[in-house]
This record gives structure tokens, C-alpha cells and sequence, in this order.
């Protein structure tokens, strides 16, 4: 009984001690907030009395704020001595060195303790530790590597330093740990490519790492991983050539079946880089029909050939043959729901690259008779047949069409896409009021580009209307516009430029600049297109087409013409000047992105 209640009052002395001990705590921490520093002072001395291990760096810590270095010195070298095996004491002297602009002392300090850490992988680990708490990174990776020499092993503590090196932004330290790092573990090439890319600023850095890689490769030829990062490199530099000749030669050494070709395909397509992922299934069609890859390289090769001839300056020549590479295909593999979307993409190409309507038209036609295609390529099909109704005059058999998909993809984009189209039907055959009464349902479209889309054209119909009740200049516009979209667009020129010697004083001359500006767009000739764009931004500021004439000028000079700062200023003119515009979030977002910021979301 006597035992128990010695414990008893043992116990409560502690927690009053205790007790009083974190109420001293919670009073320094005020005065030093206060400013009262030497209030503070008094009771971390006090706790560093009572209990020198517990309180030691928190007393440190208030000495040191108040550049009290040389009590800071006594009390730690106190603790080495009562500590000698620990090198927390150590490493906070070099700490107080280092404040007090005594450099050379702390490199003194660490460098012994450098010559004498223990051959102990965890207490290396740990001391390293110790050094990056206290904010000294470039010790904590001399300890790593030291520790690595005492330990005869070179592979050790490489995610500690490669996470160094990243936090440093040591490019170089981070290149070579990643090249010693992969070839032992290769599933983290991912990761380094990832991380490399967030560390690299510019060309010269990722030329670092091509020297290193072309070095290794050199001594190593037999370890692929380097090949594959040198592969990465040249794609980081838009050297698609050189890209495209690493990876090549990379499956020749393999002898594989080039899908890594098939996907770097992908990625030299998203790149604009036509002529080098040709090159790229052509080597793997060139491999037999019996690779695996053989029939969705041929698909792809015409695809990419397409976009090719299409996002370019191209010849009737080149059209023919792109229109040949089709028939080949379907000739080859037959018209089945395999091969759908090539019988969509030639009639695409005959109906509006070779006026061939017709043919279009019963290629489509035959293609939406197919049974079990898929119900999003099968209402696409069915939405480009319409098209090619309405251009071979048969409105009609147009809004039939585009009513079927509508009705079959209810509450969908591909709906309201449909309904859109039949609303365009009704504005380019002069049906006006019908058209407006269907725009103003797609108003209120879950996609803004719908509905930007619908927005436009329905105040274009009302403004017009408004001044000429019958509409026969606004009627003469739509007609160009249908020649626009048709692409023929000598002739939707033609119509232009006879509205206003035909119906002089009507308020179509924002349109018309805007309609020559698609003209030259679809030409690909940007800088004429900015001329007319800027004419509808300056001279009608308050026209429909004002705040769409000043996010394209951001676009072209973004994505076209290479000129980020001028972007800018036109993403900053849709903020200030027209905050009611439905481009307002996608000027903000770029705007940001331009500007640098990390979150272009905040």
C-alpha cells in the first residue's frame, strides 16, 4: 500500500511539472511573438536548467533568432561533450558557425565529420538527414556520397539524391543520378522523364543530358533504356527526325514489331510532324502483312497523309493520290464496319477537297446502311451525309438526316451538334425565322462552342432583319457562307464582295470581313487574316463579332504566328474590355499560362 502511494505522488509531481513546464513554453512563445525577446530568453533558459536534453533546441533556436551566437556555441558544445556519438550536436555547432559568418569553422566541423562517418547504411541515412533539416543540402549530398564510397556500393541512396538534386535544381547532379539510377530500374523511366522535364528550362539543358546519354551509349551500346531517354530528349527539342532515327534504329537492333514506332507515330502526329511519322508506318507496313501492326499502320499511314495534305498548301495531284491511298485501302480490306471510318474520311475528301459530291454522297449512303457500327462513328457518318445533301441541293434529305441523329442522341452533344446543323439548313436556304426560333433553343447548350455558335448567328439574324424586314442582303451572305463552307471559296469571295454594290448602307460589313477572315484561315494565311480582324476590333468594337475577332487575333498569335507577347494583350483586351464574352474563361486561362503562372487555374 506504502509502494502505491509513493507511485501516486510520483506520478502527480510529474504532471504538475510537466504542467508548468508547457505553461513556460506557451508564455516564451508569446513574448517572442511579442518581441520581448529576452523575457522569452529567460524561460528557454530556465527549461534548458531543468531538462538540458529536452529543451536544448528550443533554447538554441530562441538564441540563435536573437544572434546570441556565442551563448549558442557553449550550449552545444556542452551537449557534444555529453554527447559524443551524436552527431545532432555536431552538425547544429556548424549550423551556429555558418549564421555567424564563420564559413570556414563549420567546413572544418563537417569535413571531419565526413572523414569519420560510420560504416552504417541507416546512420548515414540519418545524418544526412540532420543536415537537410537544418537546411544544408549541399552536406547532406557530400554525406550520401560519402557514404557510398565507405559502403563499396554505388547503387545506394539513390532516391534520397535524386530528390536532393531536384530540390536543389542541380540539373547535372540530377542528369548523372538518373543515368546510374535506370539501367537497374527501368519501370522509373517514366518518372524521370517526368522529373527531368519539370527541372530542364531550355535547349541547353536537355543538351546535358544528350551529351551524357551519347557518352554512355558509346560505352554501352547494349543498355536500351539510354536509347529510349535519348529518344525522349530529341522529342523535348522537337527534333522529330532525329527522334524518329533513334527509335528505328533501336527496333532494328530488336527486331520487334515496331509497336513502339506505332505509338511514337501518335506522338509525331499530335506534333504536326507528317513527313517523320510517315517514315514511321511505313517501316512497320514494310514488315509484312503478318505484324501484328500491319493493318492499323496502313489505316494510319493514310490518315496521317491526309492531315498532311490538309493542314497545308497542297495540289490537285496531291488530293488525287490521297484519294487513291483510300480506294486502295478499301479495295484491299472491303467496305465493312471495320472500314467505316475511312469510307467517311473519303467522302469527306471528295466532297469538299474535290467537289466529287456525288461520289461522296453514295459512298455515305452506303456506309450508314452497314449494320452494328458504332453509334458515335455511324451518327457522324450520318451528320456529313446531310452536309453533302445540302450542298447537292437536297435540303430536304438534309434535315431528315440530321433529325435522325438528333433524335436518336437525345440530351447529347452530338444532338445539339444536329439540331445546330438543321438550324444553319434553315439560315442558309433564307428561312430565317424558323432558323432563329431553333437558335435561340441552342442558347442554352451544354457545349459553349454550340452555343457561342448559336448566339452569333441568331443576333445576326435579328440585327438584319431589324433594318431590312425581307432580308435580302442577309440572304445574299448566306449564301456565301454556304460557299464557305462548301470551300469554294473563289466564288464565296465573289458574294462578298457584291453585297454592299447590291444593298449599299446594310449592316453586314463586320460579317463580311469576319466571313473573309475564315477564307484566309482555312488558306492558312494568318497574317492577311489578322489585317481583317484587327479592322473588326478597331472600327466595330461593339459588333457581335468584336470580343470573337479579339480572341481569334490571341489564338493566331499564340498557335500560328509565335508571338506570345502580342497573345497576351489581346487575352487581357477580352478580360477588360469584354467580360460578358463566352471566350472570357478560355482568354483568362491562356492569358495565365502565358504569363507563367504555376496554377493557371487560380
Amino acid at each position: 500500500m506504502k509502494r502505491f502511494f509513493i507511485i501516486v505522488i510520483l506520478f502527480f509531481t510529474c504532471s504538475a511539472k510537466l504542467f508548468a513546464q508547457n505553461n513556460d513554453l506557451l508564455l516564451a512563445r508569446q513574448y517572442a511573438q511579442n518581441g520581448d525577446t529576452q523575457k522569452a530568453l529567460d524561460i528557454y533558459l530556465k527549461l534548458y536548467k531543468q531538462d538540458n536534453d529536452a529543451f536544448y533546441q528550443q533554447y538554441l533556436n530562441a538564441l540563435l533568432s536573437a544572434k546570441k551566437f556565442d551563448d549558442a556555441e557553449a550550449i552545444t558544445k556542452k551537449m557534444v561533450r555529453k554527447h559524443p556519438a551524436s552527431y545532432e550536436y555536431t552538425i547544429a555547432l556548424g549550423t551556429i558557425y555558418t549564421q555567424q559568418g564563420n564559413t570556414d569553422k563549420a567546413d572544418a566541423i563537417y569535413t571531419d565529420l565526413i572523414k569519420n562517418l560510420p560504416a552504417e547504411q541507416n546512420e548515414i541515412a540519418s545524418i544526412a538527414s540532420q543536415f537537410y533539416q537544418n537546411a544544408n543540402v549541399d552536406y547532406a549530398v557530400k554525406i550520401f556520397q560519402q557514404g557510398r564510397k565507405i559502403l563499396h556500393n554505388d547503387a545506394l541512396f539513390s532516391f534520397e539524391l535524386i530528390n536532393l538534386y531536384r530540390y536543389k535544381r542541380d540539373k547535372n547532379g540530377l542528369t548523372e543520378e538518373y543515368l546510374n539510377f535506370l539501367p537497374a530500374n527501368q519501370p522509373f523511366l517514366g518518372q524521370a522523364e517526368s522529373m527531368l522535364a519539370s527541372v530542364y528550362e531550355g535547349p541547353q539543358d536537355y543538351d546535358i543530358l544528350k551529351f551524357a546519354l551519347l557518352k554512355r551509349i558509346q560505352k554501352d551500346p547494349q543498355q536500351l533504356i539510354y536509347v529510349n531517354l535519348l529518344t525522349w530528349q530529341y522529342l523535348q527539342q522537337k527534333d522529330f527526325a532525329q527522334a524518329l532515327n533513334q527509335a528505328l534504329a533501336l527496333s532494328r537492333r530488336q527486331n520487334d514489331d515496331g509497336s513502339n514506332i506505332y505509338e511514337l507515330c501518335t506522338t509525331l502526329n499530335t506534333n504536326e510532324a507528317y513527313d517523320e511519322a510517315i517514315r514511321g508506318y511505313e517501316y512497320i507496313i514494310a514488315k509484312g502483312k503478318d505484324n501484328p501492326n500491319y493493318v492499323s499502320a496502313k489505316i494510319e499511314l493514310i490518315n496521317t497523309k491526309n492531315l498532311k495534305v490538309t493542314s497545308g498548301k497542297y495540289t490537285q495531284a496531291d488530293l488525287l493520290g490521297l484519294e487513291q491511298d483510300y480506294l486502295n485501302l478499301l479495295n484491299e480490306f472491303g467496305r465493312n464496319r471495320s472500314t467505316v471510318f475511312a469510307m467517311q474520311k473519303l467522302a469527306n475528301l471528295q466532297a469538299f477537297k474535290l467537289h466529287k459530291l456525288k461520289d461522296a454522297q453514295t459512298l455515305l449512303e452506303s456506309a450508314v446502311a452497314i449494320a452494328d457500327v458504332r453509334p458515335n462513328l455511324l451518327a457522324a457518318c450520318k451528320m456529313d451525309l446531310g452536309d453533302i445533301y445540302l450542298l447537292n441541293n437536297q435540303p430536304w434529305d438534309a434535315t431528315l438526316t440530321y433529325s435522325q441523329v438528333e433524335l436518336g442522341n437525345p440530351n447529347t452533344t452530338v444532338g445539339q451538334e444536329a439540331f445546330l446543323r438543321n438550324a444553319k439548313l434553315a439560315y442558309y436556304t433564307g428561312d430565317f425565322n424558323l432558323s432563329r426560333r431553333q437558335l435561340d433553343v441552342l442558347k442554352a447548350a451544354t457545349t459553349q462552342l454550340i452555343a457561342n455558335d448559336a448566339l452569333n448567328l441568331s443576333l445576326l439574324i435579328s440585327d438584319n432583319l431589324a433594318i431590312d424586314s425581307a432580308g435580302s442582303a442577309l440572304k445574299m451572305y448566306a449564301r456565301a457562307d454556304l460557299l464557305i463552307f462548301a470551300e469554294q471559296t473563289d466564288k464565296a469571295i465573289l458574294t462578298l464582295d457584291s453585297i454592299g454594290k447590291k444593298y449599299p448602307g446594310n449592316a453586314l460589313a463586320a460579317d463580311v470581313l469576319m466571313a473573309k477572315t475564315k477564307i484566309l484561315i482555312q488558306q492558312k494565311q494568318y497574317t492577311d487574316a489578322v489585317v481583317l480582324l484587327k479592322q473588326i476590333a478597331d472600327n466595330y468594337p461593339d459588333n457581335l463579332w468584336a470580343d470573337d475577332a479579339v480572341f481569334m487575333l490571341g489564338d493566331l498569335y499564340e498557335t500560328k504566328l509565335n508571338n506570345p507577347a502580342l497573345a497576351q494583350t489581346f487575352y487581357q483586351k477580352i478580360i477588360t474590355d469584354y467580360p460578358g464574352s463566352l471566350w472570357l474563361n478560355d482568354a483568362r486561362k491562356r492569358f495565365r499560362l502565358l504569363r507563367g503562372d504555376k496554377n493557371e487555374a487560380s
